[in-house]
């Protein structure tokens, strides 16, 4: 089978990616989004036409949601609390999110390379809780909205450090192993693609596929425990840049029903037996459907309290 590919690439813009299309009566939910790639993602979004719901930890997000509105001149911006990293969060932000429907979920939020290794108060490492666990179980939470747009697409935003560590399934936490800043961060991030995999193999009958991606080397804060950004200057894009292929894979029709797939400069990647030094490609773990499977019953087992609230609706 071959690769979906597109017109754009490594320097194409989230507005160039989104220039011909009309969201208008789209609904668009997206965490992480008041810096970064997240906020440039949401505001093209809206500058489409889309009503956009930005998932904050703290309300300044909602100045955040305003300086959105008045660059775009789409009063259809608002924010909600949301911690990823807290399932009582995330099944509150769910519930008041969801009644109605949504048609664009993208998972972004994350942090990364923390150097010490942290856990939340259910007992998770903080990586995995934040980049994966949260957003599954966000995902789950709002399964009855995303079916209720006819037609939705998840985001899965991952990186290219998926390549520096599969899922290890017996020591999810780092109890047994060495902590090890990133091969945390990596295993959140092949998380985050095999939940990509697992929405697409259970969801595309209710009309819900998904996809995720590599942004690519942006400096943000999420650099904030690494000293920077250390990739080649060529090799860097602007944070407008970064939201391209998010954009992309939300909204463009270029996409339309494709899911369980990877995604670098808006085409998508090669599948790769090792990591090479450019780490390009995507590891063949990340994309293995039974891997997915695995992980999306041992996350919702993990996720107890937004299965309850699923199963109450």
């Amino acid at each position: 089978m071959s690769l979906v590919t597109t017109e754009f690439g490594f320097t194409s813009t989230a507005d160039d990616v989104l220039a011909d299309v009309d969201l208008s009566g789209r609904r668009a939910v997206v965490t992480g989004a008041t810096s970064g790639i997240g906020v440039e993602t949401a505001r093209a979004l809206a500058a489409a036409g889309a009503e956009v719901v930005l998932g904050v930890r703290r309300l300044a997000g909602l100045d955040v949601a305003a300086q959105i509105a008045e660059s775009t001149g789409n009063r259809a911006v608002s924010a909600e609390v949301l911690d990823v990293a807290d399932l009582g969060s995330v099944t509150e932000f769910a519930s008041r999110v969801g009644v109605e429907p949504v048609h664009i979920l993208i998972n972004n939020a994350g942090i990364m390379a923390l150097p010490e290794l942290v856990r939340t108060g259910q007992g998770r490492e903080m990586h995995f809780a934040t980049n994966y666990l949260g957003h599954f179980a966000l995902t789950v939470g709002l399964h009855g909205a995303l079916k209720a747009a006819g037609g939705a697409r998840v985001v899965s935003v991952s990186s290219s450090a998926h390549l520096m560590s599969p899922v290890v399934f017996d020591d999810l936490d780092y109890r047994f192993r060495p902590y090890d800043p990133w091969t945390a961060y990596g295993q959140s991030k092949t998380a985050s693609v095999l939940l990509a995999v697992g929405i697409t193999q259970r969801w595309r009958n209710d009309g819900i596929v998904s996809n995720a991606l590599n942004p690519g080397a942006i400096a943000t804060g999420l650099q904030k425990h690494t000293g920077g950004l250390r990739t080649p200057v060529d090799r860097r894009k602007t944070v407008e840049q970064g939201a391209a292929t998010s954009a992309l894979l939300a909204a463009s029709p270029l996409v339309d029903g494709i899911g369980g797939h990877y995604f670098e400069d808006c085409n998508e990647s090669t599948v790769v037996a090792q990591r090479n030094d450019d780490f390009r490609g995507v590891a063949s773990y990340a994309l293995d459907p039974v891997n997915a499977s695995r992980l999306w019953d041992i996350a919702m087992a993990l996720a107890n309290p937004i299965e309850r609230a699923v199963r109450r609706d």
